[in-house]
């Protein structure tokens, strides 16, 4: 069965897409720490990051690079922290966190809530600092 990650590479169920490559997808968390969270997966479905081929994880880790450059652009943060769990989704993923604290990387803290139209901004602001 697909992960939900691969429903929305495959655009089964829709999400706050901010980049995309041949490889990689890079879209805003539904569940963020803060504005601006966003998960960046291989579009191959790999459960763990370590199971990657290292061709396929440096591509990952390259494309990640370029969105949390973009991230640090949009959203006002001092760094953009990078965390790899891997226990919630079966697919191979990195949060890339904007921080200005300790306090912003906390996945056992409560998660914010942001309106689609929120988020949909979010991400627009976030896909334009990429291309920049």
């Amino acid at each position: 069965m697909a992960s939900i990650f691969t429903k929305i590479i495959q655009r089964d169920i829709p999400g706050h897409i901010v980049a995309e490559d041949e490889f990689c997808l890079a879209f805003l968390d539904i569940e963020p720490l803060v504005e601006g969270h966003v998960l960046v997966v291989p579009k191959k479905e790999v459960d763990y990051i370590f199971d990657l081929d290292d061709e396929l994880l440096a591509k990952l880790n390259v494309f990640a690079k370029k969105v949390a450059k973009g991230i640090d652009k949009a959203i006002p943060c001092q760094r953009v922290g990078v965390t790899v769990i891997g226990l919630e989704v079966p697919h191979a993923h990195i949060h890339l966190i904007p921080m200005n604290s300790m306090r912003d990387m906390n996945f056992n803290g409560p998660k914010v809530s942001f309106s689609q139209d929120e988020l949909a901004a979010t991400a627009e602001k976030i896909r334009a600092a990429i291309s920049d």
